[in-house]
């Protein structure tokens, strides 16, 4: 008899033999754990039954689009994965290593149902993890992911006759080829393309050259052991390292990938650090000028301006604030048929004419230089400049394990409802579809909320007044959350 998951423990007979899955692995959006301490080959193999199974329970095509980012260990997850998913019946088209959008797009190039790409995106070697997607452009919600959850844990998967493999070869030409179409830059441009070392490096270079970019090179050579920093473009280690390339290169800006690809940094040619909601306002406002009264979505985590900019709002957009999370933002964007969505962190899902609705780094690169081409006299800097002065800082982290996170964030949100004034301002507004965003009479405003997919809390603050501001928003935001002792400290400072 198979023993329970809680009894398999790592460098026993069992856990080469039986699956070991933590429970906290399936979060709201993605499944992600660390290897092989919160799931072995085994554990993954399970995974793939359960997703398997799960197809079969919601009348999809048993037919799917498997890739795997760069990291050593990928490959054996995903045909750890791809064997539970034969065992479940389901035919499986392996696109071989991949970004996750590339593996979006071979739904739609393939005509597939469904996807489930191996990455742990951004986070650290160690980690690994599953997106995935049955309704394209969509990826799985926290519906999904309890369904899967209790079809895993429950030791409820199902084996079905009819499993196949067919490995699909020519989808990164497919898919760079949908991404270049027939742009090319009517104006010079120089760009620091970097990449960390992740699996962007096997595209973002060739993509750029294609439409016409001079690329200047950092940190291109896929490596997984991740020699010079963690690919994250939100991390102000990667931002400072792709400003120091500017102006030693002189470039016009630079673009910076994470592990997988589905996200956009961006420093001007100041070497000035543009967090991506207000690179989000950028591309917002040029598209808007395209397409006046558009839709834009954009996540708790980001800018005020979306719903406050002059341009944005003589050009009669409708700003709408969501929840935090690539699959949250997807389905938000289709549902209300917006033209892109926004996040903090550097993901942008560009739909209607300009995308598919998926979140994509390469795409947001050929969109950027687009903007640039149609604004020949502009700057980055200059479009930077342009905007709104507010004051900002990075997404800070502060340490909460996934088995307190929430209850911790429930006390500190309750603690904040009751507060009436933040650094001398008064509240005017406390949103909490996604943890708490205090927005104070003056449009400043500072966010709490738990992290979907790592143990950590996230803080996030924006001054429409003053660095000063900001940094009381902040502390007397920290000070309700430091009132929790099962909170550890933050993974970067301002």
């Amino acid at each position: 008899m198979t023993p329970p998951l809680s009894t398999v423990t790592p460098n026993t007979w069992a856990f080469l033999r039986d699956a070991m899955i933590a429970p906290t692995g399936f979060r709201e959006y993605d499944a992600r754990w660390t290897y092989p301490e919160g799931i072995n080959l085994p554990g993954v193999t399970a995974l793939g039954l359960g997703l398997g199974t799960q197809m079969h329970l919601r009348g999809i095509e048993p037919v799917i689009a498997v890739g795997n980012d760069y990291r050593d260990y990928s490959l054996s997850i995903k045909n750890a994965l791809i064997l539970g998913l034969m065992q479940a019946g389901i035919s499986v088209r392996d696109i071989g290593p991949c970004l996750s959008p590339m593996a979006y797009f071979a739904q739609f190039h393939l005509d597939v149902p469904a996807v489930a790409m191996v990455t742990a995106s951004h986070n650290p070697n160690g980690w690994t993890g599953v997106k995935m997607g049955f309704d394209r452009p969509l990826t799985h919600g926290p519906d999904e992911m309890a369904e899967l959850r209790d079809i895993v844990l429950g030791g409820r998967g199902q084996r079905r006759p009819g499993g196949a493999y067919e490995f699909v070869d020519g989808v990164r030409e497919a898919y760079l080829d949908d991404l270049a179409g027939d742009f090319r830059m009517t104006r010079p441009l120089k760009v620091v393309c970097a990449c960390g070392n992740g699996t962007a490096g096997a595209f973002a270079p060739e993509l750029l050259r294609r439409i016409g970019v001079e690329v200047v090179e950092s940190h291109c050579t896929p490596d997984y052991t991740f020699p010079h920093y963690n690919p994250n473009p939100e991390a102000m280690e990667m931002l400072h390292d792709m400003a120091a390339s500017v102006r030693d290169s002189g470039a016009d800006l630079a673009l910076g990938f994470d592990g997988d690809g589905d996200r956009c940094g961006v420093v001007d040619d100041e070497g000035e650090e543009i967090f991506a909601d207000k690179v989000g306002v950028i591309l917002a406002r040029d598209l808007s000028s395209l397409y006046p009264g558009a839709t834009f979505v954009a996540d708790v985590k980001s800018t005020g301006l979306f719903a406050s900019d002059p341009v944005l709002r003589a050009n009669g957009i409708t700003a709408d604030y969501w929840k935090t999370g690539h699959s949250h933002m997807k389905r938000r964007v289709r549902d209300l048929g917006a033209l892109a969505g926004f996040e903090k962190s550097g993901h942008y899902f560009l739909s209607g004419d300009i995308g598919r609705g998926y979140d994509c780094g390469m795409r947001v690169a050929v969109e950027l230089c687009k903007l640039m081409d149609r604004n020949p006299g502009q700057s980055m800097s200059g479009l930077r400049r342009a905007l709104p002065r507010t004051w900002s800082m990075p997404t800070l982290s502060p340490y909460a394990a996934d088995t307190e996170k929430y209850d911790i964030l429930a006390r500190t949100v309750a603690r904040l409802e009751k507060l009436d004034t933040l650094a001398g301002q008064k509240i005017s507004q406390v949103v909490t579809v996604n943890g708490a965003r205090l927005i104070l009479e003056n449009g400043s405003w500072g966010l709490v909320r738990a992290s979907s997919n790592t143990p950590n809390l996230v803080v996030v603050c924006e001054s429409a007044q003053s660095e000063q501001e900001l940094r009381a928003i902040f502390a007397e935001l920290d000070a309700v959350i430091r009132q929790e002792p099962g909170v550890g400290d933050y993974d970067q400072t301002f």
